[in-house]
């Protein structure tokens, strides 16, 4: 079943993960997956991405029925791929107390971030803006962007140009606080996000 429009997920935590509920979700993951997380030096650190690998399974078995992650590729810019799936295209993205996931039968990449302080200096450097809200919505478009192709931080540093053909940028609303931007060449509308939050 393909879906009509790009789906998106977003969830916000409000308290860490569980010991218990972290278990449970890192035994949803595929092995090789889950080998990544467990070599990160400190447990919290895989809250954000456990919640965004549920919400990933979550969707993919209400999309298409599927009850386990399947085996991840990565392509030749290391852009995370389901073996055997090439109708299914995902991106996952994860800030400090919340995530984001897209998925589409097209490549698609989405990015999060926590509003949060920024020097200046930083900001004009790097983005030529003046507010921190700003600087991260130049932040996740460029990173969406660097996430739709694979090729991360030499898109994400390069200065900020023109749309591609065919490229579009649609900023998204989840959570007050956050910023997120999804980057895709599809003219599929987008499915309004859908929030959940960690209470």
């Amino acid at each position: 079943m393909r879906p009509l429009k790009i789906q998106l997920y977003a969830i916000r935590l409000d308290r860490p993960l569980t010991d218990e509920e972290a278990k449970a979700l890192m035994r949803i993951l595929p092995p090789e997956r889950r080998a990544r997380l467990e070599r990160l030096p400190k447990e919290e650190l895989r809250h954000e991405p456990l919640c965004a690998y549920a919400a990933l399974a979550s969707a993919l078995h209400r999309l298409y029925g599927w009850d386990r992650l399947p085996p991840f590729r990565y392509s030749k810019y290391g852009k995370p791929e389901f073996d055997g799936f090439p109708e299914v295209q995902f991106n996952i993205s994860h800030t400090r107390g919340a995530v984001l996931v897209g998925i589409h039968d097209q490549p698609i990449g989405v990015d999060i971030e926590r509003i949060r302080p920024v020097s200046e200096r930083t900001m004009q450097r790097i983005a030529g803006t003046a507010t921190e809200k700003e600087f991260f919505e130049s932040w996740v478009r460029r990173e969406s962007r660097g996430k739709w192709g694979g090729n991360g931080l030499g898109t994400i540093r390069a200065a900020q140009s023109p749309p591609m053909r065919g490229e579009r940028f649609c900023f998204l609303d989840t959570f007050p606080g956050y910023v997120a931007c999804v980057c895709t060449h599809s003219e599929d509308e987008l499915e309004e996000v859908r929030r959940f939050t960690l209470k």
